[in-house]
């Protein structure tokens, strides 16, 4: 079943295929031969469709609130398409009679409904393979009971390929496992960690190699990066490359579920902040035998994660000196500067003020940092921000760069992004020259 795993959602002939009968299935659901069923059953169902659509715009939008920004427009045209084919399988099946009728209605829904979701997911890139998409476990997972331990002879140097030999039996690939990270200084309820160790981690003896800490975005979950960000993939390659080496990279939960957006700082919802500064490190160097040396550790994120780790880089300097930012915020928020202070300061406009990044960036100096901001070139609702997060990082003494990739606000950006900037960030913390 690798093969059927391995196709690709995004381009190839499987979009094609589902969009095909998508179409075919929609055309099946509203015409028929009864004028009853076209004057009647249809009107109802688009109605219904458009009606239920409109009040989740609503509620999502303008009630809940659960994300900063608006999604997109066309998000919602395919979840309406996707609530019309199943409010149109019952009449239609009636309409058709028989058994064959109700299984060619049954699969037509299904049909638009693959579509619908086909079409959401281009949006973002986020199931790159049928096998993405359904979870299908990769044969590098291990368990972390099953990660070797410290060995006592270890490869130390800065750059550290210039000391560093690979044995020859050494692995081509690395490996992927998860492990919860307590929650001890923040008390934060975080999901488990994703960890991906190269090649170079499992020898002895080993060399000591650098962290890079990854964050998700909001709505996500650590494992997107292992899906749409093509960890996994980008690291493998770079380690091929360089005899094994790469950063060890823990992909740390930020938000504590899916949908909730706890600004990556400390408050009243979530102590995000002291996990991230204090417990995530902590972790790390009494679980993972790797470089100490903060200098030699980066933490990345994309869109809400993106602003997480700009935030971490300019209230914790110490402990992230480098930072890769994918699309992320000028400044986090809850949709707006007054709802955010409200919620997550108690209507302390200067306790905002005081770890907001840009406001950080005008107020000192931070000569030892340096990152880089990644927008999609397509991005034009983050890319100002980016611009400006830029130019201000700059101004603050921080060595920094700014580049586009062609795309949106995508997992299509964000892969691209890390795979790009990957040499940057080895040479940056000590792995190559």
């Amino acid at each position: 079943m690798e093969w059927f795993d391995s196709l690709s959602l995004i381009d190839g002939p499987v979009p094609v295929i589902v969009s095909v009968l998508g179409a075919l299935g929609g055309l099946w659901l509203l015409v028929s031969r009864s004028r009853r069923y076209a004057t009647r059953a249809v009107p109802i169902v688009v109605t219904a469709a458009i009606v239920v659509t409109a009040i989740g715009y609503a509620v999502v939008e303008k009630v809940w609130r659960p994300f900063p920004d608006p999604i997109e427009t066309s998000i919602y045209v395919w979840i309406g398409v996707g609530l019309a084919a199943l409010f149109a399988v019952i009449p239609r099946a009636v309409n058709a009679r028989g058994v064959l009728g109700t299984l060619a209605s049954v699969l037509a829904m299904v049909f638009v409904v693959a579509a619908s979701a086909l079409h959401v997911n281009l949006e973002f890139d986020a199931y790159p393979t049928v096998g993405n998409a359904l979870g299908a476990e990769s044969a590098a997972r291990i368990q972390f009971s099953d990660v070797p331990a410290a060995v006592e002879q270890t490869v130390t140097g800065t750059p550290l390929d210039s000391v560093w030999t690979a044995p020859a039996d050494l692995a081509t690939a690395g490996k992927i496992t998860s492990a919860s990270i307590p929650a001890t200084a923040s008390n934060f309820t975080a999901r488990d960690a994703e960890i991906y160790l190269p090649p170079a981690y499992f020898a002895d003896p080993r060399p000591l190699l650098p962290v890079l800490v990854l964050l998700a975005g909001q709505p996500g979950a650590p494992e997107d990066w292992l899906n749409g960000g093509k960890l996994a993939e980008t690291m493998d390659d770079f380690a091929r490359d360089h005899a094994g080496l790469a950063p060890v990279v823990v992909v740390a939960d930020g938000t504590g579920s899916s949908m909730a957006n706890p600004l990556c700082v400390d408050s009243p919802l979530g102590n995000v902040d002291t996990y991230l500064s204090r417990d995530v490190p902590d972790w790390i160097d009494s679980a993972l035998q790797v470089d100490r040396n903060r200098a030699h550790w980066a933490i990345g994120g994309l869109s809400y994660g993106g602003t997480c780790s700009i935030q971490m880089a300019t209230n914790h300097p110490d402990v992230y000196p480098t930072f890769l930012d994918l699309s992320g915020q000028r400044e986090p928020t809850l949709g707006d500067r007054d709802r955010t202070v409200q919620q997550a300061f108690g209507g302390n406009s200067a306790a905002f003020t005081a770890i907001n990044p840009l406001d950080l960036l005008k107020s000192r100096q931070y000569p030892d940092s340096a990152g880089i901001f990644v927008v999609g070139s397509d991005d034009n609702d983050y890319k100002p921000g980016q611009q400006e997060m830029y130019d201000a990082a700059k101004a603050a003494g921080m060595d920094v760069q700014y580049v586009e990739v062609p795309g949106g606000h995508s997992f299509a950006v964000w892969s691209e992004g890390l795979r790009r900037e990957l040499p940057w960030l080895a040479t940056r913390t000590g792995l190559i020259s």
